[in-house]
């Protein structure tokens, strides 16, 4: 199979990249990299771009989604998928500066989708946001055929895009699949970004300086591993093309924001407590997401439960962080989460 990978060098975007060239298949990526790290392709670039595995099977590309030679690089790399993943995913940046996102998200998007349509790609894996196209549901776990509720600039952005690949779908006959996500962590996430908590925490812990909650602790999240997320995106790009539906990629489970600040703190050993300030607009108090549809048809289930995957990210942070530094926090809009 031959992938095209947007927001390549971002969070996700990077683990996915890893995943696809591990089982075989060619990888062109694509990142701006206003946020996203080049090192994060340090494996793809060492083993796959070097002869490691006999010949060259990764290839970077260094653009903005936006760009009008964005339709060029897809016709030049005639993938058979586009895991469609750059974005602004900061939603506070998204409330400070709605242009901004709505740039990066909506028009992103729909430069994307001429550029499938102008190649005649028919596959496409969106990331959809799980944790803000339903807005505020009174039942949890909430399933796909809740109605929409977006309730900030962001929320808004990435169901607009949902929306345009479903026209793109209806009008030039691409195959869309797009991926809800629940409150994605684990390795290669900023450790000092607005998003991420488990990583903001820990990385916080342990580099000896204080933490804080925004609200009183309570609010809930569904909290998924990177890896287990990347396997859905894998098992949607190999899906059969008849199959175009968004589906909810989370645990069903609501975790607390003091509930993840104890979590950490044991791993990491700390006994401090964190600073609590106000919530900021636009953020929800809790949600979690009906994965069974993505079970049914994709086969996809989350493996990897909150504990074990923030023993996972710690043992990453320790890897990465020297204790007692600052470490160094990419731009505050992560690109390819």
């Amino acid at each position: 199979m031959r992938a095209l990978v947007t927001g390549a060098a971002g969070f996700i975007g990077s683990t996915l990249v890893d995943r696809l060239l591990r089982d075989g298949h060619d990888v062109v990526g694509i990142d701006n990299l206003s946020t996203g790290l080049m090192t994060n392709l340090d494996s793809a670039f060492d083993y796959y771009s070097h002869g490691g595995c006999g010949r060259n099977r990764f290839t970077f590309v260094r653009n903005d989604i936006q760009a009008p030679e964005l339709a060029d690089i897809v016709m030049g790399s005639n993938p058979d998928v586009i895991f469609h993943l750059a974005a602004q995913v900061n939603l506070r940046a998204s409330v400070t500066d709605p242009l901004f996102d709505a740039r990066s998200n909506v028009l992103g998007t729909v430069n994307l989708c001429e550029a499938c349509r102008e190649a005649g790609v028919r596959r496409v894996v969106y990331a959809a946001s799980g944790g803000s196209r339903y807005g505020a549901p009174t039942h949890l776990p909430v399933s796909e055929s809740v109605p929409l509720g977006p309730l900030s600039p962001y929320a808004v952005a990435k169901v607009a895009g949902e929306l345009y690949l479903r026209a793109y779908a209806e009008m030039y006959g691409i195959s869309p699949i797009c991926l809800a996500l629940a409150n994605v962590y684990g390795p290669r996430q900023n450790p000092l970004g607005e998003a991420g908590v488990i990583t903001v925490f820990a990385s916080a812990m342990l580099t000896g300086r204080g933490t804080r909650i925004f609200g009183d602790g309570t609010s809930s999240r569904d909290y998924v591993y990177v890896d287990d997320v990347v396997d859905a995106f894998v098992r949607a790009g190999a899906a059969h093309d008849g199959v175009t539906d968004t589906f909810n990629i989370g645990t069903g489970l609501q975790t607390t924001v003091g509930e993840v600040h104890r979590l950490v703190s044991d791993a990491v050993g700390s006994c401090a407590s964190p600073a609590f300030n106000a919530t900021h607009p636009g953020e929800l108090h809790a949600i979690a997401l009906d994965s069974s549809k993505a079970e049914a048809v994709l086969g996809w289930k989350p493996t990897v439960g909150v504990a074990d995957g923030v023993q996972k990210t710690i043992e990453w942070l320790r890897a990465t962080l020297v204790p007692g530094s600052e470490a160094q926090a990419p731009p505050k809009a992560l690109i390819g989460a």
